[in-house]
């Protein structure tokens, strides 16, 4: 049995749905872990997944959730309560026996991150590798669809966030890809990697603005954050978003180390990454 997060799936990326609809195409049982009994759930109940209700936050949802899993993917969304709910994984995942826990954390996870939210992301990785619960943790790039959901806020009518000049480069990834690779990992056998990075395209913010069809536009960090609000409303979200756009802007069209494209991606994934201009394609088609 693999305990699925997020199984009803986010407003971007839904790596927790996507991951599901995988393990069960490949016969796998997975129970998955939502946060509401709503039509999502039922939609995960006629897939073939059993499905459990609760607050990933609370150990008290979280120990029966785990009884007789062998393996865990775990995706929390960028909000508050990542601690909480990686605590309360990393427990009850060490009572239950299990063997793997593969988990999305951030591209540069690590005390000296340039976000909270990064900062954060290394703590859990911390809390999951001394439980000692073969966790593998997934640093992802910027989800191509994180994008992509700021150009839809504007109606399509353009792309518009502080990252300086058109030439600015951003580290991008598929959700899809992400997913695929966390199943691989989940239905891999023997050792495997710790830590994934996970980026599948290095791209100028303005050839992401062309793909889209739209203009890029440069703001202001705070117009950026008013902005950001109306879309997100969560203040938590927006300051990773300003902090991570900062990061960026800062480095400009340099090639920083982390933004090579790995071979994990295809590996695991069982494909090459999902380019800017396939996934550009696909949000276009009806």
């Amino acid at each position: 049995m693999i305990l699925v997060t997020g199984a009803a799936g986010g407003s971007q990326g839904a790596t927790g749905r996507r991951v599901a609809k995988l393990l069960l195409r490949r016969g796998r049982p997975v129970r998955g872990f939502v946060r509401r009994d709503d039509h999502r759930a039922g939609r995960l109940r006629d897939a073939g997944a059993e499905v459990v209700v609760g607050d990933l936050r609370e150990i008290s949802s979280v120990r029966p959730a785990m009884r007789g899993v062998t393996r865990v993917f775990l995706t929390y969304p960028v909000t508050a309560g990542l601690l909480d709910a990686t605590a309360a994984v990393a427990a009850a995942a060490r009572e239950a026996g299990v063997t793997r826990v593969v988990e999305v954390s951030q591209l540069d996870a690590s005390p000296e991150a340039g976000t909270p939210r990064m900062r954060r992301h290394w703590l859990a990785e911390q809390v999951l590798d001394r439980a000692e619960v073969g966790a593998v943790h997934l640093r992802a790039a910027v989800f191509f669809e994180n994008l992509a959901a700021v150009a839809a806020a504007s109606g399509d009518r353009e792309l518009a966030l502080p990252l300086g000049p058109p030439e600015t480069l951003v580290p991008l990834v598929a959700a899809g890809d992400v997913a695929r690779v966390a199943a691989g990992l989940l239905l891999a056998e023997g050792p495997v990697d710790p830590v994934c990075l996970l980026t599948g395209q290095t791209a100028a913010i303005g050839e992401v603005a062309e793909a889209f069809g739209v203009p890029y536009v440069d703001v202001p960090p705070e117009e950026w954050a008013a902005r950001a609000m109306e879309i997100y409303r969560d203040p938590y979200t927006v300051e990773h978003l300003t902090h991570l756009w900062a990061i960026f802007r800062f480095i400009g069209a340099a090639h920083h180390p982390l933004y090579r494209v790995t071979e994990t991606i295809e590996r695991f994934g069982g494909r090459p990454p999902v380019t800017l201009a396939e996934f550009a394609a696909g949000r276009r088609r009806p």
